[in-house]
């Protein structure tokens, strides 16, 4: 009989912490909070100032791995991201989005600095060495393979299409699903910054 008060007396225990707890928000794209990932880098971005993702405290970060030669996803993303920013309005301001490139052979800070400006001023091109482009990727659990093409410069990278994105106080919340235009991503954003 006591086995029984002492489960009873838990179960009364959690469902009154349960109702104390602040809500969490529903979020549209995959929730990844508490993931043992992407937890930061030391980069260079086009501007060649080296950052770190404490650099970005303070707002939401949107960070893709892709390359400036890419013929369809990087470019989708960039724009979805673009579309996202711009249906937050004054709160477009709180996002940063990085572009981290996995192709830091072909793209030098000069070309990532006129790609990423092609979508928005405010995007921020990201690079490194071959060793910290690699480690960088595996933190954030991102797959990438360069194919060989015709020629030994024009080879392509087949890539993990998805975006993180850390929240304002640096942690990993979202992972983001190519391809939903930027309404997702924008309604997540603003869950995001509504909490603080």
């Amino acid at each position: 009989m006591s086995n029984v008060l002492r489960l009873l007396g838990a179960a009364v225990l959690a469902l009154t912490l349960a109702g104390c707890s602040m809500p969490q928000p529903a979020f549209k794209n995959t929730d990844v909070t508490g993931a043992d990932c992407c937890r930061d880098f030391r980069l260079t971005d086009h501007n060649g100032k080296t950052r770190t993702l404490a650099d970005f405290r303070g707002k939401a970060v949107v960070i893709f791995f892709g390359y400036t030669q890419c013929p369809d996803v990087c470019p989708t993303t960039l724009a979805e991201m673009k579309a996202a920013l711009g249906q937050l309005g004054a709160d477009a301001q709180r996002v940063q989005v990085l572009f981290v490139t996995l192709d830091p052979e072909r793209d030098t800070r000069e070309l990532l600095a006129n790609y990423v400006s092609a979508f928005d001023p405010s995007f921020l091109g990201m690079y490194a060495d071959l060793e910290t482009t690699a480690k960088t990727a595996k933190e954030f659990r991102i797959f990438y393979q360069k194919n060989a093409g015709p020629t030994p410069t024009s080879y392509t990278l087949d890539h993990t299409a998805g975006s993180y994105v850390i929240d304002p106080q640096g942690r990993v919340r979202l992972f983001v699903r190519h391809g939903d235009g930027g309404a997702n991503l924008a309604a997540d954003l603003r869950s995001l910054l509504n909490q603080g």
